[in-house]
Order: C-alpha cells, then structure tokens, then sequence
C-alpha cells in the first residue's frame, strides 16, 4: 500500500504527523526515513514524538546515532544512519531487527545507507522537499500491519 500527501506547511505536516502517531500509538511500528539534507526527516519524527506525548527535547541523533525516548505513550527511538554510511550500517542491522519488534516507534534517517538491507516489515517513507514550506511525503507499507497504518492515513 502507498499513499502520498502533499503539505503546504509545517502545520498540514503536524497534522500528518498526529494522524500517524494516532495509527501507532498502540502497538508501535518501524519507520525508514528517505530525503535529501533539510527535506524534513527530523522535523516529522519530532512532531510525531510530541503527539505520542514525548516529554524530551526530540533532537536529530546525527552524532549520536540513536535517541531513546522512554515518556510517551510507547518507547520512541530515533536513529541516524548518516555518519555510520553502508560499511558501519552492517555492524548495527541486528540491532535495528532488535527494534522492529515490540511494542514501540523506531525511526531510522538515511535509511539509503542501508543498501536496502531492511527486510522485516516496516513503513518507509520519502520526503521531497518542495520549497521553503511545501513537502511531498510518500508513505509505502511492507506487511499487513504496516499497510493497515498506510491505509489509516489515506482515510
């Protein structure tokens, strides 16, 4: 299942982005993010992150590869594959089986570093950055569970 959205603004992402937690707040799902530098990533995990009820400053976790935040509704992780690039994601894709599982939201930017290697179910989602507010987020399930999720937000 895919499903695109186009968003004007950073309030149409935030409305986005509390239909998403809304569909996950449960039972959790794993999330691979896709974009260019400044595309938005990090902003709809944050956003995300605070409809879920995270108390916890939500920063990007470029240097620190992983954020873990434990006040929300479900367990939130946030991991940053930039700096690890395609040699050091192999060393961790046993750790980010680890976080497919259970009942929590798992986010991973730069996915592309991955080569693909992402095989258990999860949501990916692409996003285009438009101009200064407009962004394109594509959203594409793998697994019953996550199209159910996909399907939820075309609704």
């Amino acid at each position: 299942m895919k499903y695109e959205k186009i968003c004007n603004n950073i309030d149409d992402t935030k409305v986005l982005a509390e239909k998403f937690a809304e569909l996950i707040k449960d039972n959790g799902c794993f999330v691979t993010l896709y974009g260019e530098i400044g595309a938005g990533k990090t902003a709809f995990v944050k956003l995300v992150a605070d409809a879920l009820g995270v108390k916890e400053k939500v920063t990007s976790p470029s240097f620190v590869i992983l954020n873990e935040y434990h006040t929300a509704q479900i367990p939130v992780y946030h991991f940053d594959l930039y700096r690890l690039e395609n040699e050091g994601v192999k060393t961790i894709l046993d750790e980010l089986k680890e976080y497919s599982e259970g009942h929590q939201a798992t986010f991973v930017e730069w996915a592309e570093f991955s080569n693909d290697e992402i095989p258990f179910n999860h949501i990916k989602i692409n996003v285009v950055y438009v101009d200064d507010d407009l962004r394109k987020y594509s959203f594409e399930g793998f697994g019953d569970y996550n199209n159910k999720i996909v399907e939820g937000l075309a609704e």
